[in-house]
């Protein structure tokens, strides 16, 4: 059976847009698109603060690119923390057998 889709309609940066979502991903979606508003709003008024007009399709690469960032420094936070319960694991496993040498 396949994947249904439905069309959902999002706003971001006082502009609507229409993108098909698979079902049970909707509420997903639209947090996604929600912060990608936010992140658009606050780049578009940072900018206007300084007295530059930033275009919409600027905001939008800059939100991407910050938030890209924000990913590759998740993934490296996520990868040392993997380590980190590997060392663990391997430190708790040689405890372990330590501890079954002593009883025997």
């Amino acid at each position: 059976m396949a994947n249904s889709s439905k069309t959902l309609s999002l706003t971001i940066l006082d502009r609507e847009y229409r993108v098909n979502c698979p079902e049970g991903a909707e509420e997903r979606l639209h947090e996604s698109a929600r912060l990608l508003d936010q992140r658009m709003q606050e780049i578009k008024q940072a900018g206007s603060s300084t007295g530059k007009v930033l275009g919409p399709d600027r905001v939008a690469v800059i939100a991407a690119l910050n938030m890209a960032n924000e990913l590759i420094e998740l993934r490296q936070q996520d990868q040392k923390v993997n380590r980190s319960m590997s060392q663990l694991c391997e430190d708790i496993d040689h405890l372990l057998e330590q501890d079954q040498q002593l009883e025997l």
